[in-house]
């Protein structure tokens, strides 16, 4: 090997060494704010949107389209990144949890909350190039979503913060395009409050033991798994019966129903896996269930609105 292909080698390592490195510290931000929970309140975003241009004469705007997602995508990092900040110590101490970024030393504590800042300061900017009303409410929307992440400490309706947080979502896209309230993306709001609420006390479930013992605040500690079960399955039902409402306001027509009978099967279904003594499938009740169900009723409806 003469000298200039020594130094081509030993450069062309150099820089693999550097990408490989990047794309871990990308991959350790994505893992910190769950990127791929994602798809819940995503779809209903972009069905606010679509909704939204679908009530227009104009043609469908793609820079705000982009910027619609892009602020989406800057409020849940902010978010998450909270999340995982505030619950630094607590996260240490459950043993489900103990291998998150920040209690694991992945990413260090101010890090993450440089994370959150510059994310929550990104999304306002992006507002401010959507309209003035979405500009106006964005820090509304940064204390729902970040506040949250301190409920649990003082109230079991915690759930329902989380639930208000993806909620903003499907209403927040439509005010982007239109620029005033309207009805359906308000009922979307709705229903997405009483699903996300519905599965996060499903997902709390596994953590009561651990949450009475640290005295946190939770549906499932203020009720029992039973009665929690109970009333996840109610406000699930809100939720469909809600969506139900919405498509007849909203004169949906066949694609809209199909899709919203395969979300209703697989919101219910998770009922009938998880059990207050056989907590096994949350996870698959949680993620893979509530996220299908959340693209599947979301891609019936838009297709619906784009055909008609």
């Amino acid at each position: 090997m003469n000298s200039c292909e020594l130094i081509y080698f030993c450069n062309h390592n150099r820089n693999k060494m550097v990408l490989q490195k990047i794309q871990a510290k990308v991959g350790n931000y994505l893992s910190l704010v769950k990127f791929a929970h994602t798809i819940f309140a995503m779809p209903f975003a972009l069905l606010g949107f679509f909704l939204a241009s679908s009530n227009s004469l104009d043609a469908i705007s793609w820079r705000l389209f982009i910027l619609v997602l892009v602020s989406m995508f800057l409020a849940r990092n902010a978010a998450m990144s909270f999340n995982r900040w505030a619950d630094r110590e607590i996260d240490k101490k459950n043993p489900r949890t103990a291998m998150r970024e920040i209690p694991a030393e992945i990413i260090r504590p101010s890090y993450a909350l440089a994370f959150c800042i510059a994310n929550a300061l990104l999304f306002i900017v992006v507002t401010w190039f959507i309209n003035p009303l979405c500009f106006y409410l964005s820090p509304v929307a940064l204390i729902v979503v970040l506040g949250y992440s301190l409920t649990k400490r003082f109230t079991a309706f915690s759930h329902f913060v989380l639930g208000l947080g993806l909620a903003l979502a499907p209403t927040g896209a439509y005010l982007a395009v239109t620029g005033k309230f309207n009805i359906l993306p308000i009922l979307l709001s709705f229903a997405v409050l009483f699903w996300v609420t519905g599965f996060d006390i499903i997902y709390a479930l596994q953590d009561d033991e651990f949450d009475k013992t640290n005295k946190l605040r939770s549906i499932p500690v203020a009720m029992g798994r039973k009665s929690a079960l109970i009333l996840s399955f109610v406000l699930h039902l809100l939720s469909a019966l809600i969506l139900i409402l919405t498509g007849f306001l909203g004169q949906f027509d066949l694609l809209y129903w199909i899709g919203l009978s395969i979300f209703s099967i697989l919101l219910f279904y998770q009922h009938f896996i998880v059990k207050p003594m056989d907590l096994s499938r949350v996870n698959l009740a949680f993620f893979t269930l509530n996220g299908i169900a959340s693209i599947i009723y979301a891609t019936f409806a838009i297709s619906d609105l784009l055909i008609h």
